[in-house]
């Protein structure tokens, strides 16, 4: 078992920036690769960005490539994801993600974990 913990979201301006924290406890965290989803009201969840069990490999959708970066420091057992140039749409529930026994984590349907959210807000 594996809990997640979501903090950091808010609410700020267009162009700003905002850094998401999931603090994970229970099993070893360096075994799972981790992922950020977010789900817009009356929208389905969507994929946001994804990295492997050692952080070498990272892999974003197309509507965040180049203004979010995705990280985690396994000896903190915490994932981040650093949002800059924040835009209206962006504005959705965040949600971290843990799976196990898969190389990447894209579908909401891999992750084994989730995270209870956090709020981000972007006004124009």
């Amino acid at each position: 078992q594996v809990q997640l913990v979501e903090s950091g979201g808010g609410l700020v301006q267009a162009g700003e920036s905002l850094r998401l924290s999931c603090a994970a406890s229970g099993r070893t965290f360096s075994n799972y690769v981790m992922g950020w989803f977010r789900q817009a009201p009356g929208k389905e969840r969507e994929f946001v960005a994804g990295i492997s069990w050692n952080g070498f490999s990272t892999y974003y959708a197309d509507s965040v490539k180049d203004r979010f970066t995705i990280s985690r420091d396994n000896a903190k057992n915490t994932l981040y994801l650093q949002m800059n140039s924040l835009k209206p749409e962006d504005t959705a529930v965040y949600y971290c993600a843990a799976a196990l026994g898969t190389r990447t984590l894209v579908s909401g349907r891999s992750a084994d974990y989730w995270g209870q959210g956090t709020q981000v807000t972007v006004s124009s």
